[in-house]
């Protein structure tokens, strides 16, 4: 298992559109692909769990992966999260 920390940039959060980006991100790779964010840990490939995770602008999640692909897939993860997420 890999993780690492970041900090959310997008002024409004992980609200719809970008909550579909960062799934959309995780359903790529075959690894199991979680995030904690304060006392909550959500699947970030799924949308819903994403959404209800409330996550907001300012917010350090902390990404988890574990699997065949988990190094690239933590790198999509953080990448597509520092480019803020389409936002």
């Amino acid at each position: 298992m890999v993780s690492q920390k970041v900090v959310i940039k997008n002024p409004t959060g992980l609200h719809l559109r970008p909550a579909g980006i960062f799934c959309n991100t995780a359903v790529r790779f075959q690894s199991s692909i979680t995030y904690r964010v304060r006392n909550t840990t959500a699947n970030a490939k799924s949308v819903l769990s994403v959404l209800g995770s409330c996550v907001k602008a300012g917010d350090e999640i902390e990404i988890m992966c574990s699997g065949p692909d988990e190094a690239e897939a933590l790198d999509a993860m953080v990448l597509a999260v520092k480019n803020g997420l389409g936002e």
